[in-house]
């Protein structure tokens, strides 16, 4: 019997989904460590956004990170190419939340 999560199939099929949600993320600023951090309740709301079945595995998250952190490099390197432009950058505080900074003690401070 084949297993077909590990046809050519399944793998094409996994490549595109990753595709599909790298273009996505990669608009809205997110990075590959960024998305794998994630909790899997908002990766699959993500998912949703994109327009894309979640993937059932981490195995598609992972090559999804790996095309972002492609294309971040790619960005890099070309500044000035229409392609390294994201236009929804505002998007991403609806998934990746800023860490929150503690309380402190300063001068002037009453305890």
């Amino acid at each position: 019997m084949t297993d077909y999560a590990h046809t050519d199939h399944a793998a094409q099929g996994r490549a595109d989904k990753a595709r599909r949600l790298a273009a996505y993320v990669w608009q809205r600023g997110i990075t590959g460590a960024e998305l794998l951090a994630l909790a899997p309740a908002v990766r699959r709301k993500l998912a949703r956004a994109a327009d894309t079945n979640p993937p059932s595995t981490d195995e598609t998250w992972i090559a999804t990170a790996a095309l972002l952190d492609e294309k971040d490099a790619w960005a890099v390197r070309h500044p000035g190419h229409p392609a390294a432009v994201r236009e929804h950058t505002d998007e991403k505080i609806l998934w990746v939340k800023p860490a929150v900074k503690p309380w402190t003690t300063g001068p002037g401070a009453q305890s």
